[in-house]
């Protein structure tokens, strides 16, 4: 193996542990901790909403000031107050019970989290890059999958001791410092680069790059829903504190290699048709976690939200970069906003149409009508073959 392939591989593997942290428990282990804190703390699902919703608009402002150049030669510096910050804030969420003081905390992790999205994904791949090794990217987004299956046993185990929601937090912040600790080691310097921070040309005035955005956009709402709320549909189903955990891990599993088997149907079909059809299968859960019964719904609901979600994210970014491939940080940075937009406004509506309504039915369905579309539109922007 030469020096440049197991430098690659050291630094994938640091990727991977840096999105389980910021990722995968920064941002996910809200899910199921959330039917805790409804029960417990008396929380509407508006209430859960927004709290949800202020972690994405933390995410979304985070990730637009990290697409500018300023952080350049600070990549690693930013990525680890990131990754320091998420295991903070991670603990006090549970040393208080006063939604203001959720508001403000999600809202800070959400920005921690984009920090680390965004200059883990710098670091990790100019080193995979450099080795020609792209394949291991899919081991980069796998983190989220592998924090999510976790949080998932970390609930688990919880719940057998009868643990109250604040212990969800705290032990979160455990093993996102146990994380930090690893990434530090592993990741031991910033991205490769030619030494000068280079300025980016406009992005094209493309019709297809459009749909691409809005599309993104669509997907951002229409994931979000089952994403936030899948373990209180459980909770609400009377599924079980146990059964919750395992509907959350089935998430977590099926994240974990989604990625790598995405990208090679995307090789296969298309990036465009990859997407759509990877829309298509996770409409499937989402309407399957609120409309078929018992325990089938929720676990189909878990496995093909966590088998999509994180590979539709990757194939969007990659179709966009495909029409803008001089303007990288650019693309990211506004397909970032549009997804962020989506993801913010998905949950409010989400807690609001719950509220009204009495369960989560309505809101899923709305949530799947979105993929359809975002689906519906991305595959009309593949390039026509002549």
């Amino acid at each position: 193996m030469t020096s440049a392939t197991s430098t690659a591989l050291r630094f994938a593997f640091a990727g991977m542990i840096a999105m389980a942290v910021a990722m995968g428990v920064g941002r996910f282990v809200y899910t199921p901790i959330l039917p805790g804190m409804m029960e417990e703390l008396r929380l509407t699902p508006a209430d859960a909403g927004w709290i949800a919703s202020a972690n994405y608009l933390g995410y979304l402002v985070g990730a637009l000031a990290a697409g500018g150049g300023w952080a350049h030669g600070r990549e690693r510096l930013l990525m680890l107050a990131g990754l320091g910050a998420s295991t903070v804030l991670a603990a006090l969420m549970g040393l208080t019970d006063a939604m203001a003081a959720f508001l403000i905390i999600r809202f800070l992790a959400g920005l921690a989290s984009a920090c680390v999205m965004v200059f883990m994904a710098s670091i990790v791949f100019s080193r995979i890059a450099a080795a020609g090794r792209g394949d291991l990217q899919a081991w980069h987004f796998g983190g989220v999958g592998l924090g999510i299956a976790i949080s998932a046993v970390m609930m688990a185990v919880l719940v057998t001791v009868h643990a109250g929601w604040a212990a969800g937090w705290l032990w979160s912040a455990a093993i996102s410092a146990c994380g930090f600790v690893l990434v530090a080691l592993l990741a031991n310097e910033g991205p490769l680069t030619d030494g000068k921070a280079a300025g980016e040309p406009a992005l094209p005035k493309d019709r297809s790059l459009m749909k691409i955005i809005v599309g993104y956009g669509l997907f951002g709402f229409g994931y979000v829903v089952t994403a936030t709320f899948l373990v209180a549909i459980v909770r609400q189903g009377g599924g079980g504190r146990v059964f919750e955990a395992v509907v959350w891990m089935a998430a977590g599993l099926a994240a974990f290699p989604s990625t790598w088997l995405w990208q090679k149907i995307a090789a296969r079909i298309g990036l465009h048709a990859a997407y759509a059809l990877a829309c298509l299968i996770e409409v499937v859960g989402v309407a399957a976690s609120v409309a078929v019964g018992g325990r089938t719904g929720p676990l189909l609901g878990g496995l093909l939200l966590g088998g999509t979600f994180v590979a539709i994210t990757a194939l969007g970014l990659q179709a966009a970069r495909q029409q803008a491939p001089r303007a990288p940080r650019r693309i990211f940075a506004l397909m970032t906003a549009s997804f962020g937009l989506g993801q913010i406004v998905g949950p409010i509506a989400a807690g609001l149409l719950a509220q009204a309504s009495g369960d989560f039915f309505l809101a899923s369905i709305a949530a799947a009508a979105m993929l359809v579309a975002s689906g519906a539109i991305i595959w009309s922007a593949a390039p026509k073959s002549p």
